[in-house]
This record gives structure tokens, C-alpha cells and sequence, in this order.
């Protein structure tokens, strides 16, 4: 059974930083790349960050120099490092599969940014 548990999500003032986390079971997590989404109320869900199996990153542009994708294959694990927040980035954040068959998603993490 395949399991992603993302963690780390809260409140934090304009400016400030979050670690999430998304810890991830029941896959060959070292073998596929991984993915950072974020949705708010009635909007589509967003590419936020994506690393793949071999460490390789890309970034939305809303995170390009302000969030930092990474991953821990001896742990089955990977994160968002989160600077210098805006209330913009204020979403519900998911950890997804890429290139699982189907695609596994997260429960989400709550992130909320405002003073």
C-alpha cells in the first residue's frame, strides 16, 4: 500500500519560512521523481517544485528563488524548504509520485501565511 504523509504545513508571518515534509511508503521511492503541488479554494492545483530521482530540480516560477525542493532516498523522504513567504503562497501543499501508475497524492498540509 502506497502511502504519502505530508507534515510540516502552519501559520507563519510575511517573510517568514517553513520545512515541509512528506514522508513516503510503499514504493522504490529512490527510483522516481517526486513532486510539490498547491491548491487553493476553486482553483486548480499548482505545480510548485519537482525533483527527480537523480536529484535534478525545477521550480515554478512563483518559487524560483524562494523554495528549495530536496529528498532523503535513505529515508523515503522529501521536503520543501519555503523562504520568504507572501500570503499568496497561502494553499493546502501535496506531495505527489511522478511517474507511478496511477499517480499518488498526499493528504495536503495547510499552510497559511499572514500577519
Amino acid at each position: 500500500q502506497v502511502q504519502l504523509v505530508e507534515s510540516g504545513g502552519g501559520l507563519v508571518q510575511p517573510g517568514g519560512s517553513l520545512r515541509l515534509s512528506c514522508a513516503v511508503s510503499g514504493i522504490a521511492f529512490r527510483a522516481y521523481s517526486m513532486d510539490w503541488y498547491r491548491q487553493v479554494p476553486l482553483k486548480q492545483r499548482e505545480l510548485v517544485a519537482t525533483i527527480s530521482s537523480g536529484g535534478i530540480t525545477n521550480y515554478a516560477d512563483s518559487a524560483k528563488g524562494r523554495f528549495i525542493i530536496s529528498r532523503d532516498n535513505a529515508k523515503n523522504m522529501v521536503y520543501l524548504q519555503m523562504n520568504s513567504l507572501r500570503p499568496e503562497d497561502t494553499a493546502v501543499y501535496y506531495c505527489r509520485t511522478r511517474g507511478t501508475i496511477p499517480p499518488y497524492w498526499g493528504q495536503g498540509t495547510q499552510v497559511t501565511v499572514s500577519s
